[in-house]
């Protein structure tokens, strides 16, 4: 069956939720994708937590990620949306760029208000450059009291100050994801109120298309009767169907053609800085290629041995 394509008919932006445990992450991406498939303009396909929740692990160099992606559209824009089941997974998947955002969502429960995870995922969002934050107060429906969630608010406001967010300028949002799933037409609302946040407070990016084309490997596949193929997102540039790209980093440069372009399971017939794309290359076997290496325009890469970096190690804690 041949595969539906992508339409690519708004400006593409990608975020996701962070927090701390148990504050409703995974609850209020499905919740986002269940409000959108039921509002005028809009478009989703309902993921249920437990689907989000179930994301396939990585396994790499013997540190296992997690990452779910779910694809919504809003009237203004498209999305990719970024969750990661474990806390573990948040640390590794910023760091490594898995999960490189344009803005994210900042979820805290008004029951709890900002906890450890809270503090530490602001500190990550700051050092790997998420540019933007949103914050949707979750489990409203909980708290009896407005002046406690307005504490919340403040503490929240403050919290990101610290971190030089502008915390007064933030649009905060007052909810609840679980009510939201469960149909309550007040809660529908406060994730329409928070999409509509998200469109305006998150600027489109500028995207870099007119530098040559490169995108670093985050995982490799094989498709049976098709070939290899590497995922990733497009760092800057745009690529053709068909068009010819190195594989540069580790090994011995490669080249090779790329005979297919997909997103979200959808076909495209080019891809352009910032898409999470995976690419079919011809005649590359799955162990000519592995996670960190890049594909670039032919001639624009020169590997280097010997580079200035800046190194971040896990705690035990941290995974």
């Amino acid at each position: 069956m041949a595969k539906e394509k992508f339409e690519r008919t708004k400006p593409h932006v990608n975020i996701g939720t962070i927090g701390h445990v148990d504050h409703g992450k995974t609850t209020l991406t499905a919740a986002i994708t269940k409000v959108l498939s039921e509002t005028e303009g809009c478009k989703a396909d309902f993921t249920a937590f437990e689907n989000i929740d179930k994301a396939p692990e990585e396994r790499e160099r013997g540190i296992t990620i997690s990452v779910s992606h779910v694809e919504y559209e809003t009237a203004a824009r498209h999305y990719a949306h970024v969750d990661c089941p474990g806390h573990a997974d948040y640390v590794k998947n910023m760091i490594s760029g898995a999960a490189q955002m344009d803005g994210a969502i900042l979820v805290i429960a008004a029951t709890d208000g900002p906890m450890a995870q809270t503090r530490e995922h602001i500190l990550l969002a700051r050092q790997v450059g998420v540019p933007y934050i949103v914050v949707f107060l979750n489990k409203c429906d909980m708290v009896d009291d407005d002046e406690l969630i307005d504490l919340v608010e403040m503490e929240t406001r403050e919290l990101l100050s610290e971190y030089d967010f502008p915390g007064d300028d933030i649009p905060v949002i007052r909810g609840s994801a679980l009510g939201a799933l469960e149909g309550d037409a007040k809660w529908m609302d406060a994730i329409r109120e928070l999409m509509k946040a998200v469109d305006e407070y998150i600027p489109t990016p500028a995207r870099n298309n007119d530098l040559p084309f490169l995108m670093a490997v985050e995982d490799v596949m094989t498709i049976s009767g098709r070939g290899t193929v590497a995922t990733g997102r497009v760092e800057r540039g745009e690529l053709k169907l068909n068009e010819p790209v190195e594989i540069v980093g580790i090994k011995d440069t490669q080249n090779t053609v790329v005979t297919g372009i997909e997103m979200f399971r959808k076909s495209m017939d080019f891809c352009e800085a910032g898409d999470n794309v995976g690419l079919l290359l011809r005649g590359i076997k799955r162990e000519d290629i592995e996670r960190g290496q890049v594909l670039c325009k032919p001639g624009s890469v020169t590997p280097h041995t010997k580079f200035t970096g800046e190194i971040y190690v896990l705690t035990k804690e941290e995974g």
